[in-house]
């Protein structure tokens, strides 16, 4: 009896069993009055302004780095080696075949390397075993400055030399393509080729000024005189500008009209009527006396051997290393990013981004 009347006094004293509950780092039991959660006021407006602005500076942030890394690795691939560097030591007679593919430009694009283009001819003209060049053209052309010194090189290169240089029109040979193959002894296009685009342009100046006010956003800038700032998206265009400006198109176009009338035996006022911009097919300009035959490149160089009795010459392609900016990485333009039709925060950072800057280009507008 004892033992039970102990057994059931123990029973008595033991505390009731609880549930432990764990929450905000401590333990709690049910029996304890639980705390009432006020509910969280709503972030206000401005706030998530913010927020979202933040997030979008550190998004940018981190494709900017992510970019840079891409084109230094890209860079590295290259580091110690010359691109613009030619060798010509090839023990031999040889016609030397120069590349121009892409577009004309004197910093260099994806597929062009100017610097190495002209080292090209340099070394040809000062190579005895070189007797013949053709100019292998695949571009829609490009800046004014770069093709007329592309130009200056083959013409030198005719005077110095007196060999031979022929122009061989692939798919694009348009506006600067054309302008360094006017100087050539014969010009054969590819059948499917466009040529022509005799002309200038200075691309497209965008006006920004209704989208700024639209967005509340003001601009000023601090010029030495009214003319200077012309071209920027920033201000509108006044006429004494616009007049500025088509007086220089309107030299390089009389410069244009002067070498293909020259290169081409054909009278000026001839070559205004052609040179209107627009584009040729190769059968056309032939008939226009633009160019002498339609054929293939193989076909130009079997005309130049037989012509200049150079069966015996092998041939010599001299053809750049690519090089590469952040948008041809990227396989997108600034340019085909403004005219898609999608307005975006970058692209009006690229339209601001374009204050000021004009570059006047033998270039097509048109690309095959």
């Amino acid at each position: 009896m004892d033992n039970l009347e102990n057994r059931e006094n123990q029973t008595q004293e033991r505390p009731e069993s609880q549930v432990q509950y764990y929450s905000e780092g401590r333990f709690s039991n049910d029996s304890e009055p639980k705390a009432v959660k006020k509910p969280k006021k709503p972030l206000p407006t401005w706030a998530k302004a913010l927020i979202i602005i933040g997030a979008v500076i550190l998004v940018i942030a981190l494709l900017a780095t992510g970019c840079n890394k891409l084109v230094k690795d890209f860079k590295s691939e290259f580091k110690g080696t010359d691109t613009t560097k030619v060798e010509t030591d090839f023990g031999h007679d040889y016609i030397g075949v120069v590349h121009v593919e892409g577009e004309i430009n004197e910093d260099g694009t994806d597929t062009y390397n100017h610097a190495y283009i002209l080292n090209s001819i340099d070394a040809m003209m000062n190579d005895s075993e070189n007797k013949g060049m053709i100019l292998y053209v695949d571009t829609p052309g490009g800046s004014v400055f770069a093709s007329d010194e592309l130009y200056l090189k083959v013409k030198e290169y005719q005077e110095k030399t007196g060999r031979p240089v022929y122009s061989s029109m692939q798919s694009q040979a348009t506006s600067g393509g054309y302008y360094i193959s006017a100087p050539c002894d014969k010009i054969i296009a590819n059948r499917n080729c466009w040529t022509g685009s005799i002309g200038v342009t200075m691309g497209t100046i965008y006006d920004v000024t209704g989208l700024l006010d639209k967005a509340g956003i003001k601009t000023q800038t601090i010029t030495s005189g009214r003319n200077k700032a012309m071209g920027s998206s920033t201000e509108k265009m006044t006429a004494e500008q616009r007049e500025i400006l088509q007086s220089l198109i309107d030299e390089a176009y009389d410069q244009f009209v002067g070498i293909v009338a020259e290169g081409r035996g054909l009278k000026e006022s001839k070559v205004r009527e052609l040179a209107d911009g627009r584009i040729y097919t190769a059968l056309q300009a032939q008939k226009l006396g633009l160019v002498d035959e339609i054929g293939t490149f193989k076909e130009a160089v079997a005309d130049m051997q037989k012509e200049y009795g150079l069966k015996n010459c092998q041939i010599e392609d001299f053809q750049s290393t690519a090089s590469a900016d952040i948008w041809s990485l990227l396989g997108e333009s600034a340019e085909s990013r403004l005219s898609s039709g999608i307005l975006s925060a970058d692209m009006v950072e690229a339209l601001t981004d374009l204050n000021g800057k004009v570059e006047f280009s033998y270039i097509s507008e048109i690309r095959k």
